[in-house]
């Protein structure tokens, strides 16, 4: 993962001491940012490919920040991971709300935050086997640019609501199983809540329709149009 940058947004010195030391023996380029506001500019300078961001911070706290984050342009592409003491549903929600890729609650290992992390990472280099342009009646999902429309109407979503949208769209015959999709969405290295498919679905929804994709009962989802 040599050359890949990691910002690290958080009020405790001591943690981004931490979890600097631990991923820069990964070869990780590491900035950090002591709150949401510093952040913010951080991540304009550098443009990271990922970055870790904690909920409660003074000034502007997590959920806030990482909706300034993904509202710039030139951060399309960079994946938001929470880092959190708060374990509750509803501020996990939030932070996938808010447009997160993961959540992760605080007093993970060192070494299994380091796994998921080269995970989550890797999975930016991999692709569906697929073309680079899908056009489904009025949907259009450009891979490329990660860009989608729908009736002319431009989306720039979260990397993995992206991904999902793209695999459901490679085959709208096919009803995908929950396995599958956490496995080519999510990789099979990566440990996510059980929640976590179906907030990127009721996400998709609120975008695109209440119908835009179907339920199979005990099954998985697939696209209707």
């Amino acid at each position: 993962m040599k050359g890949k940058k990691i910002l690290l947004i958080d009020d405790e010195p001591d943690i981004l001491e931490i979890i600097s030391y631990n991923l820069q023996q990964d070869g990780y380029e590491v900035s950090t940012a002591l709150n949401g506001i510093e952040g913010v500019k951080k991540a304009e300078e550098i443009i990271p490919d990922l970055i870790l961001l904690d909920v409660m911070m003074p000034e502007k706290d997590g959920i806030e920040t990482c909706q300034e984050l993904r509202a710039i342009k030139k951060l399309d592409k960079t994946l938001i991971v929470f880092l959190s003491a708060r374990s509750e549903e509803y501020t996990q929600l939030a932070g996938y709300q808010a447009g997160a890729n993961d959540f992760i609650v605080k007093l993970i290992k060192p070494k299994i935050l380091r796994s998921k992390i080269n995970a989550l990472l890797k999975l930016t280099n991999q692709e569906f086997k697929s073309n680079s342009v899908i056009e489904i009646k009025d949907l259009v999902i450009d891979k490329e640019n990660f860009r989608v429309s729908k009736n002319g109407q431009l989306f720039l979503l979260p990397k993995k609501e992206f991904d999902l949208l793209h695999l459901l769209a490679s085959n709208t015959n096919k009803v995908f199983t929950r396995e599958e999709i956490l496995e080519k969405v999510w990789g099979s290295e990566v440990v996510v809540g059980e929640r976590t498919i179906d907030v990127h679905i009721r996400r998709l929804r609120e975008k695109f329709g209440l119908n835009f994709i179907q339920t199979s009962k005990g099954v998985g989802y697939r696209l209707v149009l």
